[in-house]
C-alpha cells in the first residue's frame, strides 16, 4: 500500500527502543515524555537520582516501560554500558537522544579554562561518546536508527553576555551531526540535532514571571522572535517526533530549529 494512503504511519514509533541521555534536563524531560507517550520503550540516564526517578515515574504513567541508569556518559565505557544495558533489557536500540547540557556564563577574559572545557566536555564530548556507542549498536543490528543531539540557536548566533563556551559547544554539536549525516548516509542511520530557543523550563521560569525585570528581559527577547512569544515544552514534541521517526528518513545531517523563527531573521 502506498504511504500516501496512510502517511501517519511515518510517525508511528510504538514499540521502538529509545535512550534519552540527560533525561532530567529541560529538553531531556520533554524528550522522555514525548517518546513515552509515543509508545517507546525507554532507557533514561542522568546524574541526579531523585530527579531521574521522578521523570521515570512520569514516563511510566504515560504507559512506557522504563529502565533507569543513574550515570552521566563521561567515558567511552559508560556510554557503551548504557547501550549494552538497553540492549539487554529491550533487545536493541532504535532511537538515541542525547540531551545532556550545561552552560557557564562569563566574559572570555574572566572565564577560567576549566569552565570552558567543562562545558565542552558535557555538551560535545558526551554527545560524541553516546553517538559513537549508539552508532556501533545500530550498525550491528542492520536496521537503521535515529540519532538526535541537542543544539541551540546559539550554535549559529553569538550572544553578548559571556557565551563563548556555550556557543562554541553548540556549533560543535552542529558539526557532529553534519559529519554523521555524511558518514552514515548508506547505513539507514540518520543523525540530526534539534535546536530550541528559550522555552519554559525550571531554568527559565523566571522569564515568564509577572515582574518588571522579567517583563523587560522577555520583551527584549520576544521582539526578535517572529512568532511573538517564548517557547513552551509542547513546541519541541513535534520536531522531536519527526526526527525520531521514519518521516525523517531522507533528512539527515541537519539542525532543526524549534525557535519561532528566531534564527530566520
Amino acid at each position: 500500500m502506498s504511504i500516501f494512503a496512510d502517511p501517519y504511519k511515518l510517525f508511528d514509533i510504538r514499540g521502538r527502543v529509545a535512550i534519552v541521555a540527560g533525561a532530567t534536563g529541560s529538553f531531556g524531560a520533554v524528550a522522555a515524555k514525548t517518546l513515552a507517550g509515543a509508545g517507546c520503550k525507554l532507557t533514561l540516564t542522568a546524574g541526579t537520582a531523585d530527579a531521574l526517578e521522578a521523570i521515570a515515574d512520569e514516563c511510566t504513567g504515560l504507559g512506557a516501560e522504563v529502565h533507569t541508569i543513574n550515570v552521566r556518559p563521561e567515558t567511552a565505557d559508560i556510554a557503551a554500558d548504557i547501550v549494552a544495558q538497553t540492549v539487554d533489557r529491550f533487545g536493541g536500540l532504535d532511537i538515541l537522544v542525547v540531551a545532556a547540557g550545561i552552560n557557564r556564563v562569563n566574559f572570555i577574559d574572566e572565564m577560567g579554562p576549566d569552565d570552558f572545557t567543562g562545558v565542552m566536555d558535557v555538551n560535545v564530548t558526551q554527545s560524541w561518546l553516546m553517538s559513537r556507542a549508539g552508532t556501533a549498536q545500530m550498525k550491528a543490528q542492520g536496521r537503521g536508527g535515529r540519532i538526535v543531539l541537542v543544539s541551540s540557536a546559539r550554535g549559529i548566533l553569538g550572544h553578548p553576555a559571556g557565551y563563548t563556551a556555550y556557543c562554541a559547544s553548540k556549533a560543535a554539536v552542529d558539526g557532529i551531526v553534519r559529519a554523521l549525516g555524511c558518514e552514515l548516509g548508506g547505513t539507514g542511520i540518520v543523525a540530526n540535532a534539534l535546536g530550541p530557543t528559550v522555552f519554559r523550563s525550571p531554568l527559565t521560569a523566571w522569564m515568564f514571571e509577572d515582574n518588571e525585570h522579567a517583563t523587560k528581559v522577555r520583551n527584549q527577547f520576544v521582539s526578535r522572535v517572529p512568532k511573538g512569544r517564548l517557547g513552551e515544552p509542547e513546541d519541541l514534541a513535534g520536531p522531536l517526533l519527526f526526527l525520531a521517526s521514519d518521516a525523517c528518513d531522507f533528512y539527515t545531517g541537519h539542525t532543526l530549529y524549534a525557535d519561532g523563527g528566531y534564527t530566520a531573521g
